[in-house]
């Protein structure tokens, strides 16, 4: 992650994204740089308008709070029916005492 953290901060910074910048910037956070990973990282963002990507990555989140509280439901379904369960049992013990 932190391959991508140092991409996005030399993209912050207006600075261009290349083996050299990458690698300095890692080592400077104290981060020992593979350099396989940081040759594969800046071929892969070649091709990438990085300022695009981060403002759909700042909108999913908002997208995704609905799809998370839709996934609550089930569970507050489900706790009814253990309460039912749970009155027809004192039912049961309160015809003890009848």
């Amino acid at each position: 992650m932190e391959y991508v953290y140092a991409a996005m901060m030399l993209h912050s910074a207006e600075k261009n994204i290349d083996e050299k910048s990458v690698t300095a910037v890692l080592k400077a956070a104290g981060t020992k740089a593979d350099s396989a990973r940081v040759k594969a990282l800046v071929t892969s963002l070649d091709d990438i308008d990085i300022g695009e990507a981060m403002s759909a990555a700042i909108a999913a989140p908002v997208a995704a709070a609905p799809a998370a509280a839709s996934g609550d439901a089930p569970a507050a379904e489900e706790a009814p029916a253990e309460e039912k369960e749970e009155e027809t049992s004192f039912e049961g013990l309160g015809s003890l005492f009848g």
